[in-house]
């Protein structure tokens, strides 16, 4: 098993491996892990998310699964690394964190089987799927602006290899409190199957990232809050949430919501069917 990160190093990236406190280049400069500015472990062409997985979730959502996984897109605009900031935009209140396992293409990849699969795979990392649900209403369910917007797709802070993806424990952290505990045994569809599913009719590429979905206990974050995803055996990634510079523009385009679709999504629940609206904060 290796461990690799991607981080700027005297205005250059590089490529480092850990050596106790501190990260080593293959020139063999150094540098002390706490003051590292991390870049995201690959450069995707494509980001690629899994909408629902794990059982928790479903449960927690009181929905059924479809046949087969169905996903939507993060821009690599997005892409955010550790100890970034994670900005909620002014006038928008409902920013939740989702940990993931983050699956990244070593090779191209076209029409494998679930058995090929784990050949095309470089390696595992973690992501912080976070969902700026004011926008839950628009963008025709592409998700676009909830999962897209800046910031809004940290990964890292390591690309770990040979891996076993069974029966790790997931666990994100909000200021030091557990707020998601899951497991990678509760996904209906496990690494090698979401990759062969997708190369079926898209090309992976070198660096692409394949969210493989959150458990159940996403919710909202506020600026100041420090959120932490724990894998077992792909380390911890961090981020900190801020307010962004400038409001949402309020001349163009849709406007941030707190209806029942945002409501229910953001606090983990079918509210509109329940007949439960859950008090304003």
């Amino acid at each position: 098993m290796s461990r690799t990160s991607r981080i700027l190093l005297d205005g250059s990236v590089a490529t480092v491996v850990a050596d106790g406190d501190e990260l080593v280049a293959p020139d063999g400069r150094r540098i002390a892990e706490r003051d590292a500015i991390y870049l995201p472990p690959s450069e995707p062409s494509k980001i690629l998310c899994v909408h629902l997985n794990h059982v928790s979730r479903v449960t927690e959502f009181q929905v059924s699964l479809p046949p087969a996984p169905t996903y939507f897109q993060k821009p690599t605009s997005a892409l955010n690394g550790h100890r970034g900031h994670v900005v909620r935009p002014d006038r928008c209140r409902w920013l939740n964190y989702e940990g993931e396992v983050v699956i990244v293409i070593g090779r191209p990849c076209r029409n494998v089987s679930p058995a090929e699969a784990g050949d095309y795979i470089a390696g595992y990392t973690i992501g912080n799927d976070f969902g700026l649900h004011d926008f839950r209403d628009t963008d025709a369910g592409s998700m676009l602006r909830v999962k897209g917007s800046d910031t809004l797709c940290p990964v890292g802070p390591a690309l770990v290899t040979d891996w076993d993806f069974r029966g790790k424990r997931i666990r994100t952290l909000v200021n030091g409190e557990v707020r998601q505990d899951g497991s990678t045994d509760e996904m209906t569809w496990d690494m090698h199957y979401l990759v062969a599913d997708l190369a079926r009719t898209i090309t992976l590429s070198p660096g692409d990232m394949i969210f493989s979905g959150t458990p159940a206990n996403s919710r909202p974050v506020q600026p100041g809050d420090e959120v932490t995803v724990e894998v077992e055996g792909l380390g911890a990634l961090t981020n900190t949430v801020v307010t962004g510079p400038t409001p949402i523009r309020d001349d163009v385009g849709a406007q941030p919501t707190e209806s029942e679709e945002v409501l229910s999504t953001a606090l983990g629940g079918d509210w509109e069917f329940r007949g439960i609206r859950p008090p304003r904060r």
